[in-house]
């Protein structure tokens, strides 16, 4: 009963892809009848007195406007598959930024994952290294918002020029920079970049303007 019941099933498959070839080819052969069909249709359907020659002019304008409209369609696809792929590159990178942060947070959290991550390249103390791990984190929030366009170059070199008047933020960069001016000069968005030098260069200025602001100073004292 098993060997009969698959050659029915066979059967039928095979009786089911005949009927969807033979569909197939029937569907081709009528379109081509249409095609040749069609001058000997538009001949009989025509009224006496038809100007072809005007017919044929105004039809070879239309073809020209529809050649426009072809390009603007095709222009109009491809900017939507450019802003899809700038979409889905945006959310890869979010997708990644919070994954490294939701690690930095764990090892601020628990002080015995510190040794988990390369070690600094200048002897410090674990709570220095988990304030020089946050300052990180706040660096590459404006990194990220620099290179989505949701902050403008005037408006970073400010915040930068407050950032590096702090003692624990010029660590950060004189232990953090030379890799974040490395990693930018490898990649090919020139965004981070232009952010890169941007930070390099408000670093600098701040060391020569004098000291920075030491962590002890931030907060009085209470009585």
């Amino acid at each position: 009963m098993t060997d009969i019941g698959g050659r029915m099933l066979r059967l039928r498959e095979r009786s089911s892809r005949n009927a969807r070839t033979l569909l197939g080819a029937c569907s081709v052969l009528s379109t081509l009848a249409l095609i040749l069909a069609t001058p000997f249709i538009l001949s009989a359907l025509a009224p006496d007195g038809l100007d072809w020659g005007r017919l044929s002019s105004v039809s070879q304008t239309y073809g020209a406007l529809s050649v426009l409209f072809s390009a603007a369609a095709l222009a109009g696809v491809a900017a939507s598959l450019w802003y899809q792929a700038r979409q889905t590159q945006i959310a890869q990178e979010a997708a990644r930024r919070d994954a490294h942060r939701e690690l930095v947070v764990l090892a601020l959290n628990d002080p015995t994952l510190l040794p988990c991550w390369e070690p600094p390249s200048t002897p410090m103390t674990a709570t220095r290294r988990k304030q020089i791990l946050f300052t990180n984190l706040i660096v590459t929030n404006w990194e990220s918002d620099f290179r989505l366009g949701n902050l403008g170059e005037t408006a970073l070199r400010d915040m930068l020029d407050g950032h590096f008047r702090v003692e624990i933020a010029r660590e950060h960069w004189l232990t953090g920079g030379p890799g974040w001016l490395l990693s930018a000069e490898l990649s090919d968005d020139p965004k981070r970049r232009t952010f890169a030098e941007i930070a390099n260069e408000r670093y600098a200025l701040a060391m020569a303007d004098g000291p920075p602001v030491a962590s002890s100073q931030y907060f009085e004292t209470m009585p």
